[in-house]
């Protein structure tokens, strides 16, 4: 009986041990990722934060995460976040809708909203819009309003015809920037680009217009007879990528930051529109009358 409790308690302690060291590799994993690839992980307040997080020894798995996360605030930023294992495994596709396009006096009327399925879906949302134009417009509305982001790409390419064959975006990370072009966007989509609509562009935005969602505002960012309505985005228009954890979650790091045509600069800070209106399709459609 003597032998059997000390190796219960030598199991026992084992047990913790390896727990413990599981616990740490989580985070050692997690700031390395940080270190490489995210966007603020850089300067005094990243190094006093990874030197923190590395001399810590949580005593659980919850305790791990907490530091994992107080890192990642500084490393990522505002954007950044944890995805659970369960919530990877139960990712849930199905939680977004299709555009809609009304056709008004010459004027198109696009309701673009957050997108989050598969590749097949990105190009039935594409073409929902783009099968719904006509070749001349008086003018076209966009709608961006609650449009909380997901997959940029079938967004871009389902109003494509309102932009110029050029790099319309592009993201800037430590290591450089990638410029986004008309054309890398309908590839990415998997379909043609077709013929370009002249004519005058009015933008609507809301407190939840986000992520994405700004990209595809930033696309039209100093562009001729382009015009936004509405109020201030919700200040996320930054590049956000997933990385594999031990535990079988995701640290999804803000990696870049968005930058338009003209140079601008966008990431955490609202986006202010051209005309701060609490009607903004009314006044986009008057907007676009008087062109």
């Amino acid at each position: 009986m003597k032998h059997t409790k000390i190796l219960f308690l030598l199991a026992t302690v084992v047990l913790f041990v390896a727990c413990g060291d599981a616990n740490e590799r989580y985070v050692r994993k997690a700031v390395k990722i940080m270190d490489r690839q995210g966007l603020y992980a850089q300067g005094e307040r990243w190094e006093a934060a990874k030197a923190e997080a590395l001399a810590a020894h949580p005593a659980s798995h919850e305790e791990a995460v907490e530091i994992v996360q107080k890192a990642l605030k500084v490393a990522g930023g505002k954007h950044s976040f944890i995805l659970s294992a369960d919530e990877v495994t139960d990712n849930d596709t199905s939680a977004w809708a299709m555009p809609s396009v009304e056709l008004r006096d010459g004027i198109a009327v696009i309701t673009l909203p957050a997108f989050g399925g598969n590749e097949n879906d990105g190009r039935r949302y594409a073409a929902t819009v783009l099968e719904a134009l006509p070749d001349r417009l008086k003018g076209v509305v966009i709608d961006l309003r609650d449009n909380r982001g997901g997959n940029m790409y079938p967004m871009i390419a389902a109003v494509h015809r309102f932009l110029p064959d050029d790099d319309m975006l592009r993201f800037r990370s430590r290591k450089g920037t990638q410029p986004i072009s008309c054309d890398f966007v309908m590839r990415s989509v998997g379909m043609e680009r077709q013929p370009s609509i002249e004519c005058p562009v009015a933008i609507l935005t809301n407190e939840w217009t986000a992520s994405s969602g700004e990209a595809v505002l930033i696309c039209f960012r100093g562009m001729e007879k382009v015009k936004v309505f509405g109020s201030p985005t919700a200040g996320y228009a930054s590049a956000n990528m997933p990385f594999p954890l031990p535990d079988g979650s995701q640290l999804v790091l803000t990696t870049g930051c968005d930058v338009a045509r003209t140079g601008e600069e966008f990431c955490d800070d609202p986006i202010v529109p051209d005309i701060t209106t609490d009607t903004p399709q009314e006044d986009a459609l008057l907007w676009l009358g008087s062109k």
